[in-house]
């Protein structure tokens, strides 16, 4: 069991990123001051600045726990039984994410950045190496169940999930009528004509 002040501080430095991903996502990352992340947090700035020493700071952790959550879930897709199911699951589940301005938000701004920061650049890559790699593994799963067209690239189909998945979110951004969730099911189609081709 964790000593309670380690738990508070890990409740402090969450609530922390949290709202700084709100401010991020509502105001954009120049626009948002450590003093608006305070007022969501409802902390002082010396508390802010205890656990993170600048706004971008606070920013490269959000990403690097951005990368644990993907890892994470990729570790827990790839223990299911049906990775083809699996795969649908999280589209779906993306679809979800989508939904949600914040989340969208944050993800643009950060796709953003990362063409401007070589820091934002380097830890958004790895989260998106991640995603690829995650995404590949399950292909190779449901191709030795016979599954998917044999002969496929693992690492080539990845890479065009990736791409869907991202349209998913930019779609979102330049289109207030898209309804993500609505779209699922399409996405799923697409997914599996990437892997299937045409079914008889």
């Amino acid at each position: 069991m964790r000593p309670a002040n380690h738990v508070q501080r890990e409740a402090r430095y969450n609530a922390l990123l949290d709202a700084g991903a709100r401010c991020i996502a509502e105001h954009g990352y120049m626009a948002t001051r450590t003093a608006d992340i305070c007022l969501i947090a409802q902390m002082s700035a010396g508390n802010l600045f205890h656990y993170f020493p600048s706004k971008q700071a606070l920013l490269l952790a959000l990403i690097a726990r951005e990368g644990q959550q993907i890892q994470q879930e990729m570790e827990h897709l790839l223990q299911e039984q049906q990775p083809l199911e699996a795969l649908m699951g999280f589209l779906l589940h993306l679809c979800q994410l989508a939904e949600d301005p914040h989340y969208t938000g944050l993800a643009l701004e950060i796709a953003a950045l990362s063409h401007r920061d070589p820091q934002v650049c380097k830890l958004a890559r790895h989260n998106d190496l991640l995603l690829r790699e995650g995404l590949a593994a399950l292909v190779r799963q449901a191709n030795d169940l016979g599954l998917v067209r044999p002969g496929l690239c693992a690492e080539q189909i990845a890479n065009w999930l990736a791409v869907m998945i991202d349209g998913l979110f930019a779609r979102v951004a330049v289109d207030p009528q898209f309804a993500p969730q609505a779209q699922g099911p399409v996405l799923q189609e697409l997914a599996l004509h990437l892997l299937q081709g045409n079914r008889t």
